[in-house]
């Protein structure tokens, strides 16, 4: 078994810390990618009476948890602050009073240490995942679907992202939650919607009760568009008899939703890979590996949606990428391995910058409507 001493003297330990929405976060990732502790902290409770994230009660509760969890970090890796290669934290998109809690702590630390600082996109901890987990090259394409971003981008290398195409305006996680609480369902939505879901006895029954729309499908983009799904769903909701929904009702409608949610990004996903061959053709940069589809973000933790997407890959001649569940959500080990991949890189920040609440991967891609402004 290799010496833990060792391994840590001949390679770098990069601590990550990441508190852009409702999760708080420190985790310490080895140069090779080994995680060495990763602990997150659930804010569901202080949140759950809302339906939703409330940005104040985030903010006091990073700033509450995150000291404690930083040390837990250390203590779980069995290393000290003097072990540190670097301090990387969250800097943005995201609730800007959270980020600033985590980006203040790691300019701290890494200025009592005298350890470089690295500012991380958030965005791009969910992207560069798979390379942590499952060790693959660039280029690749990528489907981040997460409560605040929904949008398709190729992966050129560290920090070189071509969007081909983004939401013009709900995030996918967003449709699900805010459809799940129409359902009379609890915060989080997501996984609440998934598991009702999984109870409908009927499908097609389910599907000819419950019609859905299919925003932008067959379209020669590659953008989403979610919110007259949404909007259908209340209708649907309203035409129900008042009071409680049945849970058969919930089933059947969770189950049309969830279906209609695959085939919406079964079609874009499609489209955006023709285009992504088109940039790279399979035969010149292919031949040795396949191309590969990583879909990561916290909605990548429906199974369903991971289904639809491994049979369309297979069709398709790629590979298709996943993370682990655990790592799906908001974590730090994935902010930690952007500070590995940027201090190999030689990429660090200084302690003048700036927490930023929209942080586009690509800011050279076309301004859309509505939410696609922001991505």
């Amino acid at each position: 078994m290799e010496n833990k001493m060792e391994s840590h003297i001949s390679k770098k330990l990069v601590l990550g810390i990441e508190t852009s929405c409702d999760e708080t976060s420190a985790a310490i990732v080895r140069s090779d990618g080994t995680i060495l502790s990763n602990l997150v902290l659930s804010q569901l409770s202080e949140h759950e009476a809302f339906g939703g994230v409330v940005p104040e009660i985030a903010a006091r509760a990073h700033l509450d948890h995150l000291d404690r969890l930083i040390r837990g970090a250390l203590e779980g890796a069995e290393v000290d602050f003097h072990d540190l290669s670097a301090v990387a934290a969250t800097c943005g998109p995201g609730l800007i009073g959270g980020v600033m809690v985590g980006m203040m702590a790691g300019k701290a630390i890494a200025s009592a240490h005298k350890l470089p600082f690295i500012a991380v996109n958030h965005l791009e901890g969910h992207v560069l995942t798979p390379r942590l987990t499952d060790k693959i090259e660039f280029p690749y394409l990528v489907l981040l679907v997460s409560g605040g971003h929904t949008q398709i981008l190729v992966a050129d290398g560290v920090g070189q992202y071509r969007r081909l195409g983004t939401t013009l305006d709900d995030a996918l996680g967003e449709c699900f939650d805010k459809s799940a609480k129409l359902m009379g369902l609890g915060y989080p939505g997501g996984p609440n919607l998934e598991k009702m879901a999984d109870q409908c006895a009927d499908g097609q029954a389910a599907i000819r009760r419950f019609p859905l729309p299919r925003p932008m499908l067959g379209r020669e983009e590659c953008d989403f568009s979610f919110s007259g799904l949404k909007t259908a769903v209340r209708n649907h909701v309203e035409k129900l008899p008042s009071g409680d929904l049945s849970p058969q009702d919930i089933a059947d409608l969770a189950y049309a939703f969830q279906m209609t949610v695959g085939e919406i990004l079964k079609d874009r996903c499609a489209r955006s890979i023709e285009e992504f061959f088109r940039i790279y053709p399979q035969s010149s940069h292919f031949a040795a590996k396949p191309a590969k589809l990583v879909v990561c973000g916290g909605v990548a933790a429906n199974k369903h949606i991971r289904d639809v997407l491994q049979g369309l890959t297979k069709t398709a001649k790629m590979d298709f990428i996943a993370p682990p569940l655990e790592l799906c959500s908001d974590n730090g080990a994935m902010i930690a391995w952007v500070g590995v991949e940027k201090l190999a890189l030689g990429e660090l920040d200084g302690l003048d910058v700036a927490a930023r609440p929209r942080w586009p991967l690509d800011p050279n891609a076309e301004k859309k409507i509505g939410a696609g402004v922001k991505a």
